[in-house]
């Protein structure tokens, strides 16, 4: 397989597996020494085994961070201080993408970006939506309640209320309390429970706030 081909192939993808480029009576040995040719060429990124994505300037798209961490671990969605980011609930912007799911943990660093993941029970897999990142890219994203409650369960102490508190969490009345309150009683978690009252008081004082202005 010549470059120009592998262009005419994924050049409008934002990223691509190795077994895009298998079909038909591609020799599997040939294109994936032809891969690590153009990895060390710099043409393609590599970001993980079987996973690439072109390098500038041949790509039409430039991968959203959130997209590459889906497509790093099937089964997964943003999570964590990167979503609560996303959504504008913590001021600060988030080096890394961090991402929750059934599987191992693990960590990789690309030269797109770092990204984590962190291991989560099937009973808490739950709680995410598909957000649209751009015009063409959409990536599994925790709901803002979800993220809150994912960090608070991975983090020690994450109930405590100074915790939470040096979060800053701002935009609160993106916080469905009904809905956050309903994900809380369904987990079980004594310390989910701790949490939630520290939140519900927060975007409590956070609306009297907004009403005295």
């Amino acid at each position: 397989m010549k470059f120009e081909e592998l262009l005419e192939i994924v050049e409008s993808e934002p990223v691509f597996e190795t077994g895009l480029l298998l079909a038909g009576d591609e020799d599997t040995f040939g294109v994936r020494k032809q891969l690590s040719r153009w990895v060390n060429n710099g043409q393609i990124y590599q970001l993980l085994r079987g996973l690439y994505t072109l390098a500038p300037p041949y790509q039409k798209t430039q991968p959203h961070p959130f997209l590459i961490a889906n497509r790093m671990v099937r089964g997964s969605y943003v999570s964590c201080e990167s979503a609560l980011s996303f959504f504008g609930l913590i001021p600060e912007r988030v080096p890394l993408t961090i991402s929750v799911s059934t599987g191992r943990p693990g960590q990789w660093s690309t030269l797109l970006g770092v990204y984590h993941f962190h291991h989560i029970t099937p009973q808490l897999f739950t709680g995410y939506q598909l957000v649209d990142l751009t015009s063409d890219q959409q990536a599994f994203i925790a709901t803002p309640e979800k993220a809150l409650l994912d960090l608070v369960h991975l983090k020690p102490g994450g109930d405590n209320s100074t915790y939470l508190d040096e979060l800053r969490l701002q935009n609160l009345e993106q916080i469905n309390l009904n809905y956050l309150h309903q994900l809380v009683h369904n987990f079980g978690k004594p310390k989910l429970h701790r949490a939630a009252a520290a939140i519900s008081k927060l975007v409590e004082i956070d609306r009297q706030a907004y009403e005295i202005l």
